[in-house]
């Protein structure tokens, strides 16, 4: 077995764990909009599924979740759990950044995984890692008239999926296992996300400035 046939056999254990994390992050976004058990379901489905169709439909793959159904029923079932526990959380807005910080840690790796697996150059699988991480996430919010965390003011989102999937890329490129090049992405993406969360770290945003005048002819 070659390099990218495991990680084509890996894939779906990443899909899994990512349409999970994903669902429940939905579902908590459809607590705060206070939709009814249906809502929740769809907004846990397409939250789980959005980055992985999307990635599926570029690589012209079969999609991942009408290959496995199943991933739609552990979506569901994320999203029942939620409608009748989600008033036991102190701060729902929080579990969903620290949650979706973990999904972006499994989504990103699963993003290369798949672009890796058919033998794509690296700036197919840097947008791969970065499509499959951040898509389902900014529809869950567009949908439910959230602001959505990708493009939240100066938080490190994108960037972060951007790292991992460059980091996956670089420790390939250097001889790592494909395995240990996951491993590297999921760790760079959660560190950049927990550090952005938790410690305020930051990217410079712009700032408008007024345009300079010229100095009065003489």
């Amino acid at each position: 077995m070659t390099q990218a046939q495991g990680l084509l056999w890996l894939l779906p254990f990443l899909d899994y764990a990512s349409v999970a994390v994903l669902a429940l992050t939905g579902a908590l976004v459809a607590s705060r909009a206070q939709l009814d058990i249906v809502g929740f379901i769809f907004i846990a489905c397409l939250t789980a599924t959005g980055g992985g169709t999307l990635r599926d439909v570029l690589l012209d793959r079969d999609v991942f979740w009408i290959v496995d159904p199943w991933m739609l029923g552990v979506a569901s079932l994320a999203a029942v759990i939620v409608f009748f526990a989600a008033h036991l959380l102190e701060s729902r807005y929080r579990t969903i950044l620290w949650l979706d910080a973990f999904a972006l840690a499994v989504a990103v790796p699963a993003g290369v995984a798949a672009a890796v697996g058919l033998g794509m150059g690296w700036p197919v699988i840097l947008i791969m890692g970065m499509v499959t991480g951040c898509m389902g996430g900014l529809l869950r919010d567009v949908v439910c008239n959230e602001v959505p965390l990708v493009l939240k003011q100066g938080e490190l989102y994108v960037t972060c999926a951007f790292a991992g999937a460059l980091a996956a890329i670089i420790a390939g490129a250097l001889g790592s296992q494909a395995s240990v090049a996951l491993l590297v992405c999921g760790m760079v993406t959660l560190t950049l996300r927990a550090g952005s969360l938790g410690l305020g770290w930051r990217l410079p945003v712009y700032r408008p400035r007024p345009p300079r005048t010229l100095p009065p002819k003489r």
